[in-house]
């Protein structure tokens, strides 16, 4: 039987290749730049294969360390201007996301998905909160002081001003000192969850897809391939909510896919493992400062029954001029926030509803 390479051996600087028993390990080509990434679920993941007892998990983890695409998020945010750390234990991520396949989506140029990840001391829990990307917001004036300085939808930061200005607004809006920056794609979830083998989602209605193959969806539970899942995922103009009910959809798609992952076959099966890991690890962007080996190990615990899915509090939707806008219930949002700064997980919870 061929020597299994070390993990050590793997080329960190390309796709990362997990040899499954008795085959080689494969030189992959460079991987292809993306703006857009999936990060939490490859981390949770991670955090897994930490806490599964697997030969040498940890030169797993630093090989993927060394893969990862990292973005400055951070060099051009005035310190002077951010929140005060408040609860030392407790970590914040920024993951931001889009779909840059969505046929919807005709620019790259905005995050589609904005979620604020409060991942409590101890790493027990995490509550993961969608802020809207039609909130109406204060964005800062971007550094060189061209654009920004005014009201506007909280995803224009990110199309003015970038990761930075993108950070500045949420911890304005937020008056919560972000620790990191994820990204994700959307896009990405149709590879992960066929690496799963599908993926089980409880649909609430009966509506069409208006996307080809323009699919039915009937309500009731119903076992979702890569294509489909995405498909759900997309779905807003037939909904009353509209875009509220995309974000329950993307959180449902994400909760699906860790409960799949961390349902236990996924570690007892090499060939499994190899290929999700390989529609994961790859497509990893995050800020210069995130350990990825520190924070899958402190992750090792969380599963997504300990994960609380949570819209930002709104007043509902409105105009704004000529847009259509979220506004912020600012009242309820200074309370429920001021719960997430101090990691008070009860009141965050209480104040949620």
């Amino acid at each position: 039987m061929p020597r299994r390479p070390p993990l050590a051996e793997i080329d960190s600087t390309r796709s990362l290749d997990i040899p499954t028993e008795g085959a080689p390990t494969k030189k992959t080509s460079t991987k292809r730049r993306r703006t857009k990434r999936i990060a939490l679920i490859t981390l949770l993941v991670l955090a897994l294969l930490a806490g599964g007892g697997l030969l040498g998990t940890g030169l797993y983890l630093r090989s993927v360390e060394g893969s990862i695409e990292r973005v400055e998020a951070f060099s051009d945010v005035p310190e002077e201007s951010r929140p005060q750390k408040v609860a030392e234990d407790a970590e914040n991520l920024l993951i931001l996301g889009s779909d840059s396949r969505d046929p919807e989506n005709t620019s790259g140029s905005r995050s589609d998905t904005i979620i604020l990840a409060h991942l409590s001391k101890g790493r027990t829990s995490a509550q993961m909160i969608s802020i809207p990307r039609d909130t109406w917001v204060h964005v800062p004036a971007t550094k060189d002081g061209q654009r920004g300085n005014r009201d506007a939808k909280i995803n224009a930061a990110f199309a003015w001003g970038g990761f930075p200005l993108m950070v500045q607004t949420v911890e304005s809006f937020t008056g919560v000192r972000i620790d990191h920056l994820v990204i994700i794609d959307f896009a990405g979830f149709q590879e992960i969850v066929d690496a799963l083998g599908g993926i089980d989602i409880e649909v609430d209605q009966n509506f069409t897809s208006i996307h080809e193959p323009y699919r039915k969806f009937t309500t009731g539970q119903h076992h979702m391939d890569g294509a489909t899942a995405l498909d759900y995922a997309r779905q807003r103009k037939q909904f009353a909510d509209g875009d509220f009910a995309r974000i329950r959809h993307q959180q449902q798609v994400i909760k699906a896919i860790l409960d799949k992952a961390t349902s236990g076959g996924l570690l007892t099966n090499p060939a499994k493992l190899n290929s999700f890991l390989k529609a994961t690890a790859n497509a990893v962007s995050v800020d210069k400062t995130l350990n990825i080996f520190d924070t899958a190990t402190n992750l090792r615990h969380l599963r997504s029954e300990n994960l609380t899915f949570i819209t930002s509090p709104t007043k509902g939707t409105g105009r704004v001029g000529s847009e259509s806008v979220v506004f912020p219930d600012k009242e309820k949002a200074k309370v429920f926030y001021d719960a997430v700064r101090r990691d008070a997980g009860a009141e965050i919870l209480s104040n949620a509803k």
